[in-house]
């Protein structure tokens, strides 16, 4: 597969999307230059806390996963693989997006895909959403638990761009038992430097 260009190798336990099924997804040129400007600082958070480390953009109403370190530790998450795609509404990425919007942006989703839901926990209505969005808001990182796949949860923080506007979702996701509160904030300060890199200039308070 790696020789049609679709999923490249980029070294040992590390995967992402090859050049080729970037230009069919019509993922645009800058997001491939977030890709190596995140990478170094995925690794590095990778080998802190020894889980898997995300990068996802949206495309249309689903994550598209594009990077990936992946863990020794547990087996390969089907939700997590490069090139895997997700409803918004139930990853931690998605649900960055969705907070970017209005509460019209929120319902005309809802109403455009019908909520499906993945797992038991997976949120399915609009009022149980809009809550958990405004959660997004407050907090600067969102959550899955165990929503898209039971026994897995995530956690994840907004990358952007000079511009401001939200280009990648960085995520760490692991078994729920191994799951850590503090990863949280090493995942905002990593999404931070990450956006920094790509020209982000935070504002001042």
């Amino acid at each position: 597969m790696s020789v049609s260009g679709f999923v490249e190798r980029a070294e040992p336990g590390t995967y992402r999307l090859g050049i080729r099924l970037l230009e069919l997804g019509n993922v645009v040129k800058s997001r491939i230059n977030i890709r190596d400007s995140a990478m170094p600082q995925m690794q590095a958070l990778h080998e802190k806390i020894g889980e898997s480390v995300n990068l996802g953009v949206r495309q249309g109403d689903e994550i598209v996963y594009v990077e990936r370190t992946s863990s020794g530790r547990s087996s390969v998450r089907v939700v997590h693989l490069v090139g895997a795609r997700a409803p918004l509404h139930v990853t931690a990425a998605g649900k960055l997006y969705l907070a970017e919007g209005n509460k019209d942006d929120l319902r005309n989703y809802a109403q455009r895909t019908g909520l499906p839901g993945r797992t038991p926990a997976s949120i399915t209505s609009l009022p149980a959403l809009e809550k958990e969005i405004e959660r997004v808001r407050r907090h600067g990182v969102a959550f899955d638990n165990e929503e898209i796949e039971q026994g897995l949860r995530c956690v994840a923080a907004p990358v952007r761009d000079d511009s401001g506007e939200l280009v990648a979702g960085l995520s760490v996701s692991a078994p729920a038992e191994r799951y850590h509160q503090d990863w949280a904030q090493l995942l905002r300060a990593t999404a931070e430097a990450i956006s920094v890199a790509i020209g982000h200039i935070k504002p001042e308070k």
